[in-house]
């Protein structure tokens, strides 16, 4: 039961509020049906219930243009839950686990 609560609470990013990212949010909210938009000056949040994903195909679609993951680093201002995948093709963020950082594993 505990898990399932867990499950379900809401995940957020920030993102600044720029041309390229207009493509990068509406890319979010096609791969996300239960997505929340929230505008303010410069900034938009964008809020989902337990899980949210970007990915790749979807960005590259909107944009018109290829899209590596790590651009996202560029428009992100902050996130609320954990970054539980990245690779080149998605990130998602959720309550599950975190994605270990390889320079970490090295020490």
């Amino acid at each position: 039961m505990t898990e399932n609560i867990l499950d379900n609470r809401p995940v957020s990013i920030d993102l600044q509020e720029t041309e390229n990212n207009r493509a990068l949010i509406t890319a979010i909210e096609g791969d996300n049906p239960d997505l929340i938009i929230n505008h303010f000056p410069g900034l938009v949040k964008l809020q989902a219930p337990g899980r949210l994903e970007i990915n790749r195909e979807s960005v590259e679609a909107q944009l018109g243009r290829l899209w590596e993951t790590h651009e996202f680093q560029m428009a992100i201002v902050t996130l609320a839950g954990n970054i539980s995948e990245w690779d080149e093709d998605r990130i998602v963020i959720s309550w599950g686990p975190k994605v270990e950082d390889d320079e970490e594993d090295e020490d």
